[in-house]
This record gives structure tokens, sequence and C-alpha cells, in this order.
């Protein structure tokens, strides 16, 4: 007795469903977690510079400008005449440098998002006291802001890739040494971009 295997083919339009959706599935999953950048500098005099180059170049423009008007130059040309006027170019140079000096004097620090089984990981590893709890509070207070920092930033060298970055008792280090204020937008900074939302909900 001869048995005969029928091979069902599943109809087209469920394949090409299947297809969108893994392409779909592959977007969700290739989703990079938010990241956000914090600028600390103490040099007031490198602040001040950008912001007087900046005044100094638009009033250069401006000054251009008039200048292009009163010589009759052509309307399409007017953008070109003033970005190449010799007090525009100096104006430029000035803030280029102004801003090299800043950038110098700035210190920036990265926090990523971490995946949600790792923040979950992270608030039970600090859960708050019974007192804290008490109070309304969801972690202990004193342990979890260092550990969230130190967990979230993201250092990366020269070339892009990432390295060694904050430890616990670097972050801690900060939160002890720095002013209140200070320490607190260290930690809001950690803090908010765990908490921040990417998804729109759309209209019900």
């Amino acid at each position: 007795m001869t048995t005969t295997t029928t091979t069902v083919e599943p109809p087209a339009q469920a394949v090409a469903k299947d297809a969108h959706w893994r392409a779909k599935m592959a977007r969700l999953r290739a989703r990079s977690l938010p990241e956000r950048t914090v600028s600390i500098c103490d040099d007031d005099a490198a602040t001040a510079a950008v912001s007087d180059a900046q005044m100094q170049l638009a009033r250069a423009r401006a000054a251009a400008r008039t200048a292009a008007a009163g010589q009759g130059v052509d309307d399409t040309e007017v953008d070109a005449f003033t970005e190449a006027h010799p007090q525009v170019v100096i104006a430029r140079s000035v803030l280029s440098t102004a801003e090299q000096a800043l950038a110098d004097a700035t210190v920036q620090l990265t926090f990523r998002a971490l995946p949600r089984p790792a923040w979950e990981a992270l608030l039970r590893q600090h859960a708050p006291t019974e007192e804290q709890a008490d109070r309304g509070q969801e972690y202990n207070v004193l342990t979890f802001p260092a550990a969230l920092i130190a967990a979230s930033h993201v250092e990366r060298d020269d070339t892009g890739a990432e390295v060694e970055g904050m430890t616990v008792e670097d972050a801690q280090a900060l939160l002890d040494e720095w002013s209140d204020g200070d320490a607190k937008v260290l930690f809001t900074a950690a803090l908010a971009i765990n908490q921040t939302l990417r998804v729109d909900l759309g209209k019900g």
C-alpha cells in the first residue's frame, strides 16, 4: 500500500501578513534605549564669551544686510553677500573659537535608560525602608540615587566606543560633594531618562 503525502501550502495572504509582522517586530526590537546628556561647566567666562560672540555675529549680519541694501545687492544674493562680509567672517571665527573654548571647559555625562528588567531589579535591590515606605517613597533614598546614576551612565571614548564609566562609589562621591542643587540635577537626569515616554498611545 502506497501512502501519498499531500503538502498544503499556506495561503499567500497569510504568508504576506506573517512577513509584514516579522518586519515590524524586527523594527520594534531594534529600537535603541533613550539617552540624555547633561553638560557641566564651571567656567562662567567661557559661557559669557559665547553669548557675547553670538550677539556680535548677529550685529555683524544685521550691518551686512544694511550694507547690501545700500549697495543694491539683488535679493537672491543677500545671504551670500552677508556671510562673505569681512565683519561677519571675523565674527563667525570669534564665535567658533569661543564655542571651542566652552566645549573644552565642559564635561558631559550621558545617561541611557535601563531595560525594564534591570530597572525593576534595581528598585528591588534598593527597596525603601519601612519608614520610607510609610512616607510613600518607592526606593531607598539613601542608596538608590547613586546606584541608578552609575547603572544608567554611559561613557564613550573618542571613537564612540563604550568604555567603563561611573561606579556607584563615583556617583555617591559626586552626590556627597556637590551642592544640593547640582546633586539633584545629576540624579534627576538619570531618573528622568528611565521614565521618558516615547510611545504615543494615540487617540482612542
